[in-house]
């Protein structure tokens, strides 16, 4: 199993399902805080990959639950600003094992990345807390 680098926003429900999920698969966790973390621009990029810039965004934001940020209208280089000057914009979790990185928590994408027991997973998806809706991200 894997020694997973997980960064999460203390506190989180969402987070705190995610690793009972990876704890359960037999995963062991470094788990560090994402708002604390010293981001680079750099960095912060290597977890997205070429995924396109609206699955980079926390849906949780309270500024893009209220539509005064919409993901949709920033390019690369401005949302890596946007984020590192406001780790709180960055989907949740980010993840590392060795050299590999992904940024949030679908599950067949860390399935197929890591592996999971998928009986702990359970009916809700764990990739947002749970009182986010799938229209915070339209």
């Amino acid at each position: 199993m894997a020694t997973i680098t997980f960064w999460e926003k203390p506190g989180c429900q969402g987070n705190a399902r995610q690793k009972e999920i990876l704890l359960a698969s037999g995963h062991e966790l470094e788990v560090r805080d994402l708002l604390t973390e010293p981001w680079s621009e750099e960095g912060l990029a290597q977890f997205f990959g070429d995924r396109p810039v609206t699955e980079w965004f926390n849906p949780a934001h309270p500024k893009v639950k209220a539509g005064e940020v919409c993901p949709g209208n920033y390019g690369r280089e401005e949302a890596l600003k946007l984020m590192v000057t406001e780790p709180l914009f960055i989907v949740r979790p980010l993840m590392q094992v060795g050299g590999e990185r992904l940024a949030g928590f679908d599950v067949a994408q860390v399935h197929n990345w890591i592996g999971l027991e998928l009986d702990s997973v359970g009916e809700r998806d764990p990739r947002n807390c749970p009182c986010v809706t799938k229209t915070a991200l339209s």
